[in-house]
């Protein structure tokens, strides 16, 4: 690909990339309805159920896909363990070149991968080629950085002994076999980058996708397979979070875990982690209802524009998303109707075609979902701006479309502390930047903030925002875009387990635990 598709750069593509990618959705059409096999100990492998995923945007039958039960993930885990006394041992200069030949891969398939993401997710073609090449990115720098750090083995002073030479080190090893359990909204990242953090630095890896999106994770497996990455050193299992993630998570051959979804899951993943005969890790990364303050002093475009892609981006279906505005009463009017003519510009749809920038949701239960909360939103108090209804119109009818939806309502509201997932954005009025943080702020959950505001309401913002990753006058997005190498992405409080960022110079070690080594001669 001659464009290096960012999500810094995603706004102005050339021509070059909507063939490409027109090209190949017309590609990947042609082989729906397929069966799709899971990757077991080096092999592509059937199971006993099958999982028929159609797509939200018309109903089309994308491919029917092998499920695992129990004891087919205590064959994956089994695999793994077997596969990780040669994997930790295999030279760091192999694993990196590994981790890099998948990177490689990707990016050459990149655009076909997207197309699948697009038809199996929703998401417009932008952000589908982002998120396949945002996983190429993790391959790359988690290598890289591995390598820099020498494979984080440090020699340490002598001791000063008299008599006798005394060495001292420090190394960080692998734990042993590694879970990763994925999300539907981000199932090819959000399974590949803890993957690829986990695979360079010594583990091997089970990984079980959401049964919504069964494909993404098929199609890493391939890019790992062909990579030539040893047998049972990487699994793919698919099937529901009760059988196969629970199946998963109890093994008592699983090291350690990195779980992305809602709270509630990973704060009991990380509770059963703890209880066992020792504590395993848990890298939870959880909810958000991620707030947006703009004071008087904004550029109240700026603000719009940001507030609308962090929004309704991928139908509010980010971790990331923005759920709660917070603007300062005097600029409010001017602000709702600048979100609301915004709102109202976009184009729902297919999200294969380039006009629609914004696709259904990921199924018929979450728009029953949505409709569930339209009417919870009036019941308490609040006022539908924009949006508030189910699409059904025309070429819509067939698939799961809802209406991007803007609503002022009190602070009390209860919503306000719900985390939808869903493209609601709820507004409240308040007196300065000092009220919206601190309303910001009351949240249990601490993931993504941002502010639109003078350099005054920024250093206060930046002070005492209670987040893990936060964006100022940002037209990109109000609180969304993290990317690797640029914004390290980290929740606070409820949102995450550990406080310590993907992509950042930190996240590589929780994959390791240290040794301490003392030799003397």
């Amino acid at each position: 690909m001659s464009f290096k598709l960012t999500y810094s750069t995603m706004f102005d593509p050339p021509d070059e990339l909507h063939r490409r990618f027109e090209e190949a959705v017309a590609r990947v059409r042609l082989g729906l309805g397929a069966r799709h096999l899971m990757h077991i100990a080096g092999q592509d492998v059937d199971g006993p159920s099958t999982i028929e995923k159609h797509s939200p945007i018309d109903g089309t039958l994308l491919g029917c896909f092998a499920a695992a039960d129990a004891e087919q993930v205590g064959v994956a885990v089994d695999a793994a363990h077997a596969a990780f006394p040669a994997w930790r041992n295999t030279p760091t200069s192999e694993r990196v070149r590994l981790a890099k030949r998948a990177a490689a891969l990707i990016e050459e398939r990149v655009y076909d991968i997207a197309a699948a993401l697009c038809l199996e997710v929703g998401k417009n073609r932008l952000e589908a080629l982002a998120e396949t090449q945002e996983v190429a990115e993790f391959f790359n720098g988690y290598a890289d950085d591995f390598a820099k750090n020498g494979g984080f083995d440090r020699v340490l002073p002598d001791d000063p002994l008299k008599d006798y030479r005394s060495h001292n080190r420090s190394v960080l090893k692998p734990h042993g076999v590694w879970a990763v359990i994925a999300p539907f909204n981000f199932p090819l990242a959000l399974a590949a980058g803890p993957a690829a953090a986990a695979l360079v630095t010594g583990n091997t890896v089970v990984v079980k996708g959401a049964s919504d999106t069964p494909w993404a994770v098929r199609l890493l497996a391939d890019c790992i397979r062909d990579a030539g990455f040893p047998a049972g050193v990487f699994n793919a299992v698919a099937g529901s979070g009760s059988v196969v993630g629970e199946a998963l998570v109890s093994h008592p051959r699983v090291a350690g875990i990195t779980f992305t979804g809602s709270y509630e899951v990973g704060m009991d993943l990380a509770r059963r982690m703890v209880a066992g005969p020792w504590v395993r890790p848990c890298i939870a990364e959880m909810g958000g209802k991620n707030a947006c303050i703009v004071t008087a002093g904004a550029d109240l475009d700026r603000a719009a524009t940001g507030i609308v892609r962090s929004a309704f981006g991928l139908g509010g279906q980010k971790c990331s998303a923005l759920s709660r505005i917070y603007v300062v009463d005097a600029v409010a009017d001017e602000l709702t109707a600048k979100i609301i003519a915004l709102t109202e510009a976009i184009r729902v749809g297919d999200p294969t075609r380039r006009e629609n920038w914004l696709g259904p949701v990921i199924s018929r239960g979450a728009v029953a979902k949505y409709e569930r909360f339209m009417v919870e939103l009036v019941a308490g108090g609040g006022r539908i701006l924009s949006g508030g209804r189910r699409l059904v119109e025309g070429e819509l009818a067939n698939g799961c479309f809802v209406a991007p939806t803007l609503a002022e309502a009190p602070h009390h509201h209860p919503l306000f502390a719900t985390e939808m997932f869903l493209p609601v954005v709820m507004l409240a009025r308040v007196a300065g930047v000092e009220e919206g943080v601190a309303r910001a702020n009351a949240s249990p959950l601490g993931l993504t903030a941002g502010v639109y505001g003078s350099a005054r309401d920024v250093a206060y913002f930046l002070e005492h925002i209670e987040a893990g990753t936060t964006y100022v006058n940002r037209p990109q997005g109000a609180t969304t875009g993290a990317w690797p190498g640029y914004q390290a992405f980290a929740g606070w409080k409820g949102s995450a387990s550990t406080g310590k960022a993907i992509g950042s110079f930190y996240y590589l070690p929780q994959y390791l635990r240290e040794q301490s080594q003392t030799v003397v001669e």
